[in-house]
């Protein structure tokens, strides 16, 4: 009778202490929890979706450097993509699609769920520090006639 005695409060000790373990290793992965992001492409001039988007996720690190690695989406047909398992923290994100600007931005990912709605610009035209100037090479000379002798 005493063993079994001694048996149930060590199963007992035991018990609380894997409660313990188990609370404790919850409350240290609490902290690295995880986000669904949704994007959505669309054409900033019309709002219409862009097809084939690469939407591009790259980790942060605390130092604000750019961390190694990252993935890869494709938008679907109506210009969308999602990703679940996106570690809480900062994370740049790049959205690249043909005839259309890069699009790049920090993000903090701080919720659940997120929804990010990406409005792509066309081109710009590019600046020119040459622009309404010629250039020494290019400048105009004045032709003499071809029946004038040059003086």
């Amino acid at each position: 009778m005493k063993r079994l005695a001694k048996m149930s409060a060590i199963m007992k000790k035991l018990g609380y202490g894997l409660g313990v373990l188990i609370l404790l290793y919850g409350a240290a992965f609490a902290e690295n929890e995880t986000a669904i992001l949704n994007f959505v492409v669309v054409k900033d001039y019309n709002g219409k979706p862009i097809r084939n988007a690469a939407v591009v996720l790259h980790p942060i690190k605390r130092d604000g450097t750019q961390s190694k690695g990252g993935l890869e989406l494709k938008a679907d047909a109506e210009g969308k993509a999602s990703y679940d398992g996106v570690p809480y923290g900062k994370l740049r994100i790049q959205v690249l699609a043909p005839g259309f600007q890069t699009f790049g931005e920090d993000f903090d990912v701080n919720q659940a769920t997120m929804e990010i709605t990406v409005k792509m610009k066309r081109p710009q035209e590019q600046f020119s520090v040459y622009k309404d100037k010629e250039k020494p090479s290019e400048a105009k000379t004045e032709d003499a006639p071809k029946d004038e002798k040059p003086q």
